[in-house]
């Protein structure tokens, strides 16, 4: 008889590894020796998804060796020869298809309407509205348009005085100042705002005029770049000689 097997010491909790024949993952959990077989199914039903009254257990060592049925719902789970670690092998016994439980695909989901989402005291977007947050602030909103119309008006005049085809030098903080030839001026697709496009005397740059594939204008590659209006001086800058082509 198994109940001799091992006797039963107390019940303190054990660690199983259980898997199944319906799925691929193995999980490790600790359970109360006192459980009784039929009690330990209707847990491990909830690891596995098999129905607990389709299950037939198998124990197996921690290296996977077997040792014996689990055939007696009546039994406790301690009544077993079982130590931490061991496995608990679940085998199916509903008819389900092996995968079926991991599939996720395959389970209905519930989408919620707009406007049921709308009309949901206890969304996130309800509290948000609530709170007069982010973009349900109008207040704080209609600040941050005004900024950004401000800002793009300041660039679009800084931009209207500088020409295409005037040298200038670009002065970003943190770096070397750079000369070069305006070549571009204007709004661009990459990024918001007006943006300078500059062909530097020395490669210098990022790019050879073009961003994501489209061109603004042509120079060799890693002689071009596109700098905000406030970076750019336009005025009398000579070419000067940064010693790149005495290099080896």
């Amino acid at each position: 008889m198994h109940l001799t097997e091992k006797p039963l010491t107390g019940y303190s909790p054990i660690s199983i590894v259980s898997n199944s024949t319906l799925n691929s993952f193995r999980a490790q959990k600790h359970y109360g020796r006192g459980l009784t077989i039929a009690e330990f199914k209707c847990k491990l039903e909830l690891v596995v998804g098999s129905p607990a009254s389709c299950m037939d257990l198998e124990l197996y060592t921690s290296d996977d060796k077997f040792v014996m049925k689990l055939d007696s719902d009546e039994a406790l789970l301690g009544s077993y020869p079982i130590d931490d670690g061991c496995r608990i092998h679940v085998i199916d016994r509903s008819g389900a298809r092996v995968g079926e439980y991991e599939d996720v695909s395959r389970v209905e989901k519930y989408e919620m309407s707009a406007t049921d989402y709308e009309k949901r005291p206890d969304s996130v977007r309800s509290f948000l509205k609530r709170s007069k947050v982010g973009k349900f602030n109008e207040e704080e909103m209609l600040k941050k348009e005004a900024e950004q119309e401000q800002k793009l008006t300041e660039e679009k005049a800084q931009a209207e005085a500088i020409s295409v085809g005037a040298r200038c030098e670009v002065r970003v903080s943190g770096q070397p100042n750079k000369r070069g030839t305006v070549m571009f001026v204007g709004l661009a697709e990459f990024k918001p705002g007006y943006w300078i496009g500059i062909k530097y005397d020395e490669p210098l740059g990022k790019n050879d005029g073009s961003v994501n594939g489209k061109q603004y204008f042509e120079c060799q590659p890693k002689y071009g770049a596109f700098v905000k209006p406030q970076y750019v001086t336009v005025g009398d800058f000579p070419e000067e000689d940064y010693g790149l082509d005495d290099e080896m």
